[in-house]
């Protein structure tokens, strides 16, 4: 039996999700996978993260601006472990460090970068150096509000502001620019990379007892929009751009400072503007990237070249879903969870040149944003 946690959207985000949900079956030629119902009762879980070692499952309250831990009880059920904690407005991902000892949260309301400790239970608790501030405050007599917020990284600051109009808009949309934090990713040497979706940014932190440390920046192009990130075995990172329909590539120098490598569309005919990329994601052997294009429905496939440092679009196909906001690589499959469809597809790949084959099936379930295997 395969079974994944199935993050959605609930009423507050305009979605129809009860709370984490349950999807379940083979995926195989003989049962397809189904939605089985919500196992929680949690208002808009738009992202999951599992702990490394313990049987807690981690979501993002999205519309809460809360993240909240839920244990496994039983074969297929969760239930809460604490109460939600507060992260930032529309907190819509969470990261597990590989220690099992704190999570990012990203929050695109208001761009926080959100550290937030777990103790040896899996319970979320207060960083010591969320604590520190706490007691500061009450020795120095001020009030809390006037303490570093809990677990907040520095805030971003626009590279661009130079080239924007008197009241912060770009000048080429007329869109005002404000900070969106949207992922985070470990990195191999201990450091985390975030994006910054508003500002363009791909931000490198170095964690420490008291927090996350700004380590570096690496600026991309005016208006590419950095969404989500994959650390690839060769050492490189791949980030897909939600506005600009690309997939740049990150290297590591001598030094330790990342910079631009590379850069591809996710595919020739991606229409900027109409098509929004979402997830981008890694086949088990890293010789293919898969990202989704909403807008046209349709998944990108790209070939990793070289030492990985370089990709090369090799197929577009249908997605089977609309509005496709979160896919994994499974088993030699691709699952695609379609946001506006309020439905899941699974869709062969082929092994030896990674294109997608076509849909296998789709299945029903209320406004799917993220899937999680379950271990």
């Amino acid at each position: 039996m395969t079974r994944f946690w199935l993050g959605g959207y609930g009423s507050a985000m305009e979605g129809s999700a009860d709370g984490i949900g349950l999807l379940a079956g083979e995926a195989d030629r003989q049962t397809a996978l189904e939605y089985r119902g919500a196992v929680t009762q949690t208002p808009s879980p738009s992202w999951l993260a599992q702990h490394p070692t313990l049987d807690v499952v981690y979501a993002a309250l999205e519309g809460d601006a809360a993240v909240q831990a839920f244990s496994r009880n039983g074969e297929s059920t969760l239930r809460p472990l604490g109460e939600p904690v507060e992260a930032g407005e529309n907190v819509c991902h969470v990261a597990v460090a590989p220690s099992g000892g704190y999570l990012v949260a990203s929050c695109y309301g208001d761009g926080r970068v959100v550290r937030i400790g777990i103790d040896e239970q899996g319970r979320l608790v207060q960083d010591a150096g969320n604590r520190a501030a706490e007691i500061r405050a009450a020795l120095l007599g001020e009030p809390l509000e006037a303490a570093p917020p809990a677990g907040v990284a520095a805030a971003a600051t626009d590279p661009y502001a130079g080239s924007l109009t008197a009241s912060g808009e770009d000048a080429a949309s007329g869109e005002e620019r404000v900070s969106h934090a949207h992922s985070a990713v470990f990195l191999a040497d201990g450091r985390i990379a975030t994006t910054d979706l508003g500002f363009d940014l791909v931000r490198i932190w170095r964690p420490t007892a008291g927090g996350l440390i700004l380590d570096h920046e690496i600026v991309l192009p005016l208006g590419t929009g950095p969404r989500h990130m994959v650390a690839h075995p060769s050492g490189h990172l791949h980030v897909v751009t939600e506005y600009s329909c690309e997939v740049f590539t990150l290297a590591a120098g001598r030094d330790g400072t990342w910079a631009v490598v590379s850069a591809v569309l996710s595919s020739p005919i991606a229409e900027v503007g109409t098509d929004f990329p979402a997830e981008l994601v890694r086949s088990r052997d890293g010789h293919f990237l898969y990202t989704a294009l909403r807008g046209s429905n349709t998944i990108a496939a790209l070939r990793v070249r070289g030492g990985g440092e370089s990709l090369e679009s090799i197929a577009l196909a249908d997605s089977g879903v609309d509005w496709p906001r979160h896919h994994l690589v499974h088993e030699g499959k691709l699952l695609v969870a379609g946001q506006r469809s309020d439905s899941i597809a699974l869709l062969d790949l082929d092994e030896r040149t990674g294109a997608p084959l076509g849909i296998r099936h789709t299945a029903q379930a209320p406004t799917p944003t993220h899937f999680l295997p379950v271990r």
